[in-house]
């Protein structure tokens, strides 16, 4: 994120009123999220590889000071593992659910597919992992600049053909937010087509399932969205960025293009000022379309994955309490 200010004071932009609707908690939360206008948003964007590193190296390093926060605050243990080749974290609760007993999460990090590398990718394996009361499996996937498309993928493919060699595809579940909610419906769509067995349950968080910029919300919701804020920018700069190059609308580049027949149950997330809204409604629709079962979740006044960003309010309680009963019905 660029470290201008705002070129319009928050109060004098068209969403400056925060929803009544919402926690006191979230209310704090949104007040105090360093927002940037919508005009900086869409000329912040770095100019070369090296500037992207930069960039990168910035969002890393002032996230990495929440997750270690994080650490302290909730009973997990973390162990740095390599499987096959790819850097992995278990995370381990200190009370496990016991009906998740022998049963394992795969969680894969948002972060438009460049950031939250190393450390910080286990921002909500974290909250998974205590608040379901199962053990996570948090992939750091390769991201460019240096690894575009399809290494991420690739990892998560590998991750996963290893784990489900380990527990069992029917003790598995597995899901992310924004980027890594895209990435793993990228990820089943791909053992679908390889006809290896699946998930028995899935959770995306406001997945970024489309890169192009078609989704409706992404109009609807500019500027209302204090996270993501525009598609313009640094984010549509990331989706080229990540798909190299690839289609934007390649089908897994983009999930929303690919075939949704046979998937697993799923639970989606999402937010009436989500930039992402449109896409979280129409895999939804696709995932309904195909006989699916589904259960979608959307939050009043919740911009972008609020419920990661806020992670001590009612909102993001409930949203972790829903994956859970969700995924005890399975």
């Amino acid at each position: 994120m660029s470290k201008e200010t705002n070129s319009k004071p928050f109060s004098q932009r068209r969403y400056a009123s925060i929803p009544n609707a919402i926690s006191s908690e979230m209310q704090l939360v949104v007040e105090q999220f360093p927002s940037l206008s919508l005009d900086t948003v869409k000329s912040d964007v770095p100019a070369n590889i090296e500037a992207w590193r930069d960039r990168i190296h910035a969002v890393n390093s002032r996230q990495k000071k929440k997750v270690k926060a994080m650490r302290k605050q909730f009973n997990v243990s973390v162990e740095l593992l390599s499987i096959v080749g790819v850097t992995v974290r278990k995370i381990t609760p200190k009370t496990i659910n016991e009906r998740f007993q022998n049963k394992v999460y795969i969680d894969f990090h948002g972060g438009a597919y460049v950031f939250f590398s190393g450390l910080v990718s286990i921002e909500e394996g974290i909250l998974i992992a205590d608040r379901l009361g199962i053990v996570v499996y948090s992939v750091d996937y390769r991201m460019p600049p240096s690894s575009p498309f399809p290494a991420a993928l690739n990892d998560a493919c590998a991750v996963y053909d290893e784990l489900r060699n380990e527990y069992g595809s029917n003790r598995i579940f597995i899901g992310g937010t924004s980027a890594g909610g895209g990435l793993t419906l990228a990820l089943l769509q791909q053992l679908k087509q390889q006809d290896k067995p699946l998930p028995v349950g899935v959770y995306l968080g406001t997945p970024w399932a489309d890169l192009s910029n078609t989704s409706d919300s992404l109009l609807i919701n500019e500027e209302a969205d204090r996270v993501l804020v525009s598609y313009e920018g640094s984010l549509s700069a990331a989706a080229q960025l990540y798909a190299g190059s690839h289609s934007l609308t390649h089908p897994s580049v983009s999930p929303l293009y690919g075939n949704f027949d046979g998937l697993p149950p799923t639970i989606l997330v999402s937010g009436t000022r989500d930039l992402f809204l449109s896409d979280t409604v129409r895999v939804n629709r696709k995932l309904r379309e195909h006989a699916i079962t589904t259960q979608l979740e959307v939050f009043e006044g919740m911009s972008h994955a609020m419920y990661l960003i806020g992670h001590n309010t009612p909102e993001s309680l409930a949203v972790y309490a829903e994956i859970k009963q969700f995924f005890l019905k399975i």
